[in-house]
């Protein structure tokens, strides 16, 4: 549902503005959050699950939204920090959310669990909701917006992929992107298998690798980017955060194969910093190509092709993972980070379009 909805919020968001698009977005969220919760408790049928998380899938896929809002109130020269500080939020939610959701699933209602989550989950939307609201301004003036035509708007549409894809470098960088995202996300289903088979760690000791690599990640994003993206342009924090993380998935086989728990961190954050430079970077060239009244357009069809990845990523590494072994995801993961790394050389340094 991101894939088909992503862009089509995003060009919604050209033309109507940001604002309303995120409203709707958070307020659908929980929504299908708790109708995610009353599935789990009452519904009685896998279909109302299904239905809650289709629902929900169309209602977040308001990425390229939050996006284009960043390169509304952001400088050229400060486009990778802002698009680092979505990096932030990501990272930090990743790492406090399994958390909270995992102490919060043991609360049973009416003799069942896992709903409680999704319940706290559609209240933290109705606080984001309330504060989008009152807090937030339009950030997209009525003289920038795009005067889309409404059969654009409609998902799938190709001839808006096209268009977005004619703008010269962004149909490489999303390329780029989405192999870089189909590869790391081979870990995804697969790092807890691996924890547990080459290092003898357990569910919780996983818990910790992964918060480790979700806050030096933040920090990297939040930290880091900002004075890096001052001296070098995006295209060459590109190529260095997608060359690393080859190095890094190349050290996960390595780790695996001594057993070495300090090989496992060393290499997990390795992945970390180069995961780091590379989405907000990837972002931030993205929207410097893209014309003021496209960027929500530019950026969804981007972060819908990532939604792609993400869907087809974590299957891959489980079908290699069962069928060639342990390492085999992490190892296809750093050959699939040379052939973005051989694309991103094509990258040409970014120009300010917007």
């Amino acid at each position: 549902m991101q894939f088909l909805f992503v862009p089509v919020w995003g060009r919604l968001s050209d033309r109507i503005g940001r604002r309303p698009v995120l409203v709707w977005s958070i307020a659908g969220t929980a929504l299908s959050m708790a109708g995610l919760g009353a599935s789990l408790v009452w519904g009685g049928s896998i279909a109302w699950v299904f239905a809650a998380r289709l629902f929900g899938g169309i209602a977040t896929a308001n990425l390229g939204t939050a996006s284009a809002y960043i390169a509304d109130i952001t400088a050229p020269k400060d486009r990778a920090r802002g698009m680092g500080l979505i990096g932030v939020a990501f990272g930090l939610g990743f790492i406090l959310g399994p958390g909270v959701g995992g102490a919060l699933a043991k609360i049973a209602i009416e003799g069942r669990h896992g709903a409680v989550p999704c319940f706290v989950a559609a209240c933290l939307s109705l606080v984001n909701l309330v504060w989008v609201v009152f807090g937030v301004a339009e950030s997209l003036p009525p003289e920038k917006r795009a005067t889309t035509p409404r059969r654009k708007l409609a998902p799938l549409n190709l001839v808006a992929m096209r268009e977005a894809f004619d703008i010269p470098g962004v149909a490489l960088a999303v390329a780029v992107n989405f192999i870089v995202i189909l590869s790391f996300t081979n870990l995804d289903q697969t790092f807890t298998f691996f924890c547990a088979d080459m290092f003898g760690i357990d569910e919780r000791g996983t818990g910790y690798v992964l918060a480790f690599i979700g806050i030096v990640a933040a920090g990297v994003q939040g930290g880091l980017v900002r004075p890096l993206a001052k001296r070098f342009d995006e295209v060459w924090l590109m190529r260095g955060g997608v060359a690393i993380q080859a190095v890094a998935f190349a050290g996960l086989v390595v780790a695996g194969t001594l057993g070495s728990h300090p090989a496992l961190y060393a290499a997990g954050g390795l992945l970390a910093i180069g995961n780091g430079f590379t989405q907000p970077s990837t972002s931030a060239y993205v929207s410097k190509r893209a014309p003021a009244d496209r960027q929500g357009g530019t950026l969804g069809t981007n972060q819908s092709f990532a939604s792609l990845a993400r869907t087809f990523g974590p299957a891959a590494g489980g079908w290699l993972y069962s069928s060639l072994g342990s390492r085999a995801p992490y190892a296809a993961a750093s050959a699939g980070m040379l052939v973005a790394l051989a694309l991103a050389m094509g990258l040409r340094k970014s120009d300010d379009a917007s």
